[in-house]
């Protein structure tokens, strides 16, 4: 099981499509050995150093928070049906109006893609916001995602580093 690290009025919760199974089982965000994710954040700004998925709880001291689109674990997001992320809509909504994130940043556009209904999603900043956050959709950061380098993930991310210092 992978809870959430979260805590009220953080600037941004990164919201992953759904915990990988070594996650899963050790209970820490972004644990598997090919995810950039720990090392993106910190390449990118948002930490002062590379936070080790052993210490993910230490993201909130920057106020950063982590979540999950779909909680059941999977080896591969596209394992997951939609019915899964219309199960999951409600529970997220409540989530988010409880802990009012400045941004929510979704890794990949399948969460958001379901979450917001629509059809196309570019990368970057939505132009609407879900329940009182900006959106922001990354790469996500697994090691399936070989189509994004680790420089283009981590100029995506400064990208998002750099809008929300405003």
């Amino acid at each position: 099981m992978l809870t959430d690290i979260i805590a009220t009025n953080l600037d941004v919760i990164f919201c992953g499509i759904n915990p990988g199974l070594k996650s899963a089982d050790d209970g820490h965000h972004f644990s598997g050995r090919s995810n950039r994710f720990w090392k993106v954040l910190h390449q990118s700004g948002f930490t002062p150093y590379e936070v080790q998925a052993v210490n993910d709880t230490s993201i909130l001291d920057f106020g950063y928070g982590l979540t999950t689109a779909v909680a059941r674990a999977t080896s591969r997001a596209d394992e997951l049906s939609k019915e899964e992320f219309d199960e999951s809509l409600e529970a997220f909504k409540v989530k988010m109006t409880k802990f009012q994130p400045r941004y929510v940043a979704f890794l990949g556009k399948a969460a958001y893609k379901a979450f917001s209904k629509k059809k196309e999603i570019l990368w970057g900043h939505q132009s609407e916001d879900f329940c009182g956050a900006k959106v922001w959709v990354l790469p996500n950061t697994s090691g399936l995602n070989r189509g994004f380098s680790l420089d283009d993930l981590v100029a995506s991310y400064r990208e998002f580093y750099v809008a929300i210092q405003e």
